[in-house]
């Protein structure tokens, strides 16, 4: 494992984006317009007092990196309070449509990338640290993070790796010792909160609105230049309208990954779609419980519900024809073209895969009337998405309608026992085996995924000084899939308590 603990600092930056595309002339570190530029080179603000809340140890040892000690050079870089040997920090900006609307230039107004390593793998992975202080681009922010959502983004983060969807990923959670006001609800209430800090690391934190704002201000130079960096670094070997047909298709897979899962990400704006296919910016996300295609857990949705579960494909596709848009001055339209195309046959195979797994079928074939009356099913009461198809695995026979008895949240469907009649008679036709359907059910359907209520009782503990209900959280979502017996009280569906509680259910974009 490196050491960055010591004086000699073994671990080594490299910084290839500062390197490869024109930076803002202007150092003055105050909220602006910025021109001709992909980024602004700016360092964090040091904070009064960093603590260590989290580590993931097992994202520590794929990058070779040790647990950082109190009062460490390690631990003040992650909380911003130094800059270390070869790191070059920067903002990126970018632009991107907000609720479908061209929102401008946004930009990394609370995150700045401290520099790339090399991890153990040989990939080269970003750290950039979120709520490190204001940039060019906090508007009239401040370019902080409360602890809260710093922890969202932390445990969520780390949650979908295990869970097998491509993410950035979480190393470490660092109090600031400083309180941040926000107004949770947007009220007219501010109130002060704990800051933290969250490391996130990808390979790239680059997503739509890098390219969109160079096309808004007709920079087509920087945009080509943009485009074969990513191409050089993220897509070896692939032409310009192959990659973004690439991307099309990494895009519907983390849809299909998404909708399997249940996961809502709750504000699908285009500043926070990856340009590598990757789940990013961890806001008001949320798991369905009583499944509802209509669902969002974004209270600044909450009228239009734009992002809400069951239009995630859709939204996903509109994105990458804004990316498109701001591609056509040097990507042929036709490949484009070809593109969107693309992500539609890609998604509705996928699709089909994913929901034949989860009924532990070998393959969707003449089922339509199968998957339609289990919507029913689910529409005639509130079924918890996640439990009831973990819960389908040990079904074999219609009179085992008692093991999904649980999946609901008031009484059973009405519908349920015909259904499962539909379905045991489906499952004897198929020629998987049953002990091999059960076995592959569980492998695809998690007993244990991060339910809003569970990540609000690890932040409540956490602002008390109490580490331990995020790291015993943190220890069952290592394994989604498995049976832990002595952790069944992590896979309950969402108590009554939790129902309208501020956390629990429905969250602002501060979140």
């Amino acid at each position: 494992m490196s050491s960055w603990d010591n004086e000699t600092l073994m671990l080594r930056f490299e910084n290839s984006f500062v390197a490869a595309l024109p930076g803002d002339p202007v150092e003055t570190n105050v909220p602006r317009p910025v021109r001709n530029a992909s980024y602004t080179r700016v360092s964090p603000t040091p904070v009064r007092a960093p603590l260590l809340l989290a580590w993931s140890d097992a994202l520590g040892e794929e990058l070779g990196i040790a647990r950082p000690q109190p009062g460490s050079p390690a631990l003040e870089a992650l909380a911003g309070n130094r800059v270390l040997p070869g790191m070059q920090p920067y903002a990126a900006r970018y632009g991107g449509h907000q609720f479908g609307v061209w929102a401008g230039q946004l930009g990394d107004g609370r995150a700045i990338t401290l520099g790339e390593i090399v991890a153990r793998d040989g990939s080269r992975q970003e750290l950039q640290l979120k709520g490190a202080g204001r940039t060019p681009y906090s508007r009239t922010a401040d370019g902080r993070a409360v602890l809260r959502s710093s922890l969202r983004e932390y445990l969520c983060s780390e949650a979908l790796h295990r869970l097998g969807v491509p993410t950035t990923r979480a190393l470490s959670l660092v109090g600031t010792g400083e309180d941040v006001i926000r107004d949770m609800f947007y009220d007219g209430h501010p109130a002060p909160e704990p800051g933290a800090i969250v490391c996130r690391v990808a390979p790239s934190f680059l997503r739509f609105g890098n390219f969109q704002i160079h096309a808004a201000h007709e920079e087509t130079e920087i945009l080509g230049k943009l485009l074969d960096f990513t191409i050089q670094k993220h897509f070896s070997g692939i032409s310009k309208p192959d990659s973004f047909m690439e991307l099309c298709r990494k895009t519907a897979l983390l849809m299909t990954d998404w909708m399997r899962l249940g996961f809502v990400h709750g504000v699908m704006n285009t500043d926070n779609m990856s340009v590598l296919g990757l789940t990013i910016d961890y806001g008001p996300y949320g798991w369905l419980e009583g499944y509802d295609p209509m669902w969002t857990p974004n209270t600044t949705d909450a009228e239009g519900r734009r992002y809400a579960y069951g239009n995630q494909p859709h939204i996903a596709l509109w994105n990458l024809a804004r990316l498109a848009e701001a591609l056509l001055p040097i990507v042929e339209k036709d490949a484009l073209e070809a593109g969107l195309k693309l992500y539609g046959d890609v998604y509705q195979d996928a699709m089909t895969r994913a929901l034949a797994q989860k009924l532990g079928l070998s393959s969707l074939e003449e089922d339509d009337g199968l998957i339609q009356d289990l919507f029913k099913v689910y529409s005639e009461t509130e079924t918890d998405f996640t439990i009831f198809f973990r819960n389908l695995a040990r079904v074999e026979r219609p009179e085992d309608e008692e093991i999904l008895k649980g999946s609901f949240y008031g009484k059973p469907a009405q519908g349920l026992k015909a259904w499962l009649h539909q379905y045991a008679s489906r499952i004897k036709s198929d020629p998987l085996p049953a002990a091999t359907r059960a076995q592959r059910m569980n492998a695809v359907n998690p007993k244990y995924v991060p339910r809003n209520y569970l990540a609000q009782q690890a932040i409540d503990a956490m602002a008390q000084g109490d580490a331990s209900v995020l790291d015993k959280l943190m220890k069952v979502l290592e394994r989604p899939y498995d049976e832990q017996p002595a952790n069944d009280a992590f896979a309950a569906r969402r108590p009554e308590w939790a129902r309208h509680k501020a956390g629990c259910s429905a969250l602002s974009c501060s979140s």
